[in-house]
């Protein structure tokens, strides 16, 4: 298995990015990711019970359709918190890239991700379109990448080649996030695709598990959004043996773990206004469940971020973390590890001396400029 820094898409894959005006400052905002042959389609969504009319959209398709062939995402609009209108402004844009791809809507994913409240300007992604996907390339997936960044700093790309019987696979996956970041999910988009032939239920128990232990595992300021998409398409152009049990299943799962993990990390790295990446382990729980609500109870802690910052060790902030939440913790039980808080990366492992299980998180500490970033967030 070969981890490769780049977005290198697989068999039968291309990918655009435009600017279609929907951003003042000119830049790309409108990307497509597209499979010449049908593909299969797994995907996890935000659990916030406020829904982006995008989010409701992939949703019904993937009920009703078997197979899809392309991704449309949009940034600087998240078209959310707008009611009906949103939901037919997603339709809308299905509905046109699909007559210009000479698919039906329902073969297409919609994805947006920017400010929440506002209508989406969906006559610019319909003049778009056409541009769209007469730019489409195998080499398009860096295009694509910056049109879906609202206030990241750097694209987020990474590849994993990996062999199933001989056959050479590619897992692609590239992202987009920075700021409110939360598990279950985070306010991200992340694409993903392989030329593997993997059966549907197998992607998705693939893909499920890959998220528990990356994506479900960042959070920047625990504020969950309402938009969060983690789409992975399958389109079996590798001609590999059919990945649904057993020894291939494992590899591609630990392959697709990879992925999203490299990218997962990229956005903690990313954070808004973040100086520091903090990797916190917990260890010594009764359950893996217990592990992750202490790790996130101290990840979310303003006062540990703000110390960590400060490169105050002021480690009753830990402490006092891991006790909240309603996990009991003992206090002579509890030992406390943390590496130099002079350093870019921290490392926090937290002992609670109470059984076998482990989980491991990923945050960023709190500055001035997250507040500045976000209090002119518009």
């Amino acid at each position: 298995m070969k981890i490769l820094k780049k977005a290198i898409l697989p068999l039968g894959f291309k990918a655009s990015g435009i600017s279609c005006g929907i951003k003042k400052s000119g830049k790309p905002d409108l990307a497509l990711f597209f499979s010449e042959i049908p593909a299969k389609a797994a995907c996890v969504f935000t659990t916030n019970s406020i829904l982006a009319a995008p989010v409701v959209l992939s949703k019904d398709y993937l009920r009703i359709s078997d197979s899809f062939q392309a991704i449309i995402a949009n940034s600087a609009n998240a078209n959310c918190f707008t009611a009906k209108q949103g939901l037919k402004d997603a339709r809308e844009t299905s509905q046109a890239l699909a007559v210009a791809l000479g698919l039906r809507k329902e073969n297409i994913l919609v994805a947006s991700t920017g400010i929440i409240g506002k209508r989406l300007q969906i006559d610019k992604i319909k003049s778009g379109i056409p541009e769209l996907v007469k730019k489409l390339s195998s080499g398009g997936a860096h295009e694509a990448e910056k049109a879906i960044l609202t206030t990241d700093t750097f694209v987020k790309e990474v590849s994993v080649r990996l062999n199933i019987d001989s056959k050479s696979i590619i897992i692609c996956g590239v992202a987009k996030g920075a700021g409110m970041i939360a598990p279950n999910m985070a306010t991200l988009l992340s694409f993903i695709f392989t030329d593997a032939n993997v059966s549907r239920q197998a992607l998705n128990q693939a893909l499920k598990a890959a998220v528990k232990d990356s994506f479900n595992c960042i959070t920047v300021d625990g504020c969950m959004s309402t938009n969060d998409s983690v789409m992975l398409l399958a389109n079996g152009a590798s001609k590999s043996a059919l990945i649904s049990k057993g020894k291939n299943l494992d590899l591609f799962i630990q392959g697709l773990t990879i992925v999203c993990l490299e990218l997962a990390k990229m956005i903690v790295k990313d954070a808004e206004g973040a100086s520091k990446f903090i990797k916190i382990k917990v260890a010594s729980a009764r359950n893996y469940a217990e592990a992750k609500t202490v790790a996130l109870n101290i990840a979310n802690s303003s006062l540990f971020k703000t110390a960590v910052y400060g490169q105050n060790p002021n480690f009753g902030r830990i402490a006092a973390a891991a006790g909240s939440g309603g996990i009991k913790v003992k206090e002579e039980d509890l030992k406390v590890k943390v590496s130099s808080l002079k350093k870019k990366d921290i490392d926090v492992e937290v002992a609670l001396n109470q059984g076998k299980a482990s989980a491991t998180v990923y945050t960023s500490d709190l500055t001035p400029e997250y507040i500045k970033i976000n209090a002119e967030y518009n």
